[in-house]
């Protein structure tokens, strides 16, 4: 049942009720991103490289500082689990992938761990599969943005102010139209260009987005993903438990999550 506008309104001005309940956790949030950053710069974070260093050594507004560790917990928590699910289910299909990206992590690295940046940017194979199983399964399938303003969508449509716009990255990365005939396979090569990530336009790709307004947190995301990816294919063999022959099935929700979860067996790989 929808609380009446009215009723939140005196519970918030009176602070009882749910309303209160919300700002005190409103208010755990902002302490916890508040001692992120006081340890960070107790650390020292000048010589850091990290995206937080980074913010911090370019944003002198606090609040502003606390809003973007905010978004990064809260934003990248669900999705980036949700993208390393729909990760390792593909590639789990796809063996062959899971050898090509051992076999390149191999010839950047060595027999080094993961250590910087660079290095991550010399892993072309491993970022055209991160984009090409987000392509297929996008951690958030559908999203909305409202029109501040009467504009024109790229295709010459109008737009009126206040207009809801809804765009749906899972159908928009199965049109053929964009994709071409093979769009429903798995096909990492096809982000490739003499073996080279090419980036592909951002209204044919809105997983981060719809459009040229890029989310905040994608450079972290991607590290992420692909540091998690390539720390656990290098030390396990990770196989789906059972074989999957259907398309996975999905819980409600804003965030994409395979329903009952991703059965899979992991073994240690042999020094």
């Amino acid at each position: 049942m929808t609380t009446s506008p009215i009723v939140w309104k005196i519970k918030r001005f009176f602070n009882i009720g749910s309303e209160k309940e919300l700002r005190e956790a409103i208010k755990v949030i902002n302490i916890l991103a508040q001692e992120v950053i006081m340890q960070k710069r107790k650390l020292g974070f000048s010589n850091h490289r990290d995206l937080l260093s980074r913010f911090m050594g370019s944003i002198s507004d606090e609040t502003y500082l606390r809003d973007i560790v905010i978004s990064f917990l809260l934003a990248g928590r669900d999705t980036i689990a949700s993208a390393l699910t729909s990760f390792f289910y593909v590639i789990g299909n796809h063996p062959e992938v899971t050898k090509a990206i051992r076999e390149e992590a191999n010839r950047v690295l060595g027999n080094e761990d993961l250590t910087s940046c660079e290095q991550m940017s010399e892993l072309h194979y491993l970022q055209a599969c991160v984009y090409e199983s987000m392509r297929l399964y996008p951690p958030i399938q559908f999203d909305s943005k409202f029109c501040l303003e009467d504009d024109y969508l790229p295709d010459g449509t109008f737009v009126k102010k206040g207009t809801r716009v809804t765009y749906h990255p899972y159908a928009m990365g199965r049109m053929e139209e964009l994709w071409g005939c093979d769009a429903l396979e798995f096909k990492p090569q096809r982000w490739l260009k003499d073996g080279v990530f090419v980036q592909e336009n951002p209204f044919k790709y809105p997983v981060f987005q719809g459009g040229l307004r890029v989310c905040l947190g994608k450079e972290m995301a991607l590290v992420e993903l692909k540091s998690v990816a390539l720390s656990l294919l290098r030390r396990f063999h990770v196989e789906l438990a059972q074989p999957y022959h259907h398309t996975p099935r999905f819980s409600p929700g804003l965030t994409a999550s395979f329903n009952g979860g991703l059965l899979v067996s992991v073994r240690e790989i042999s020094p």
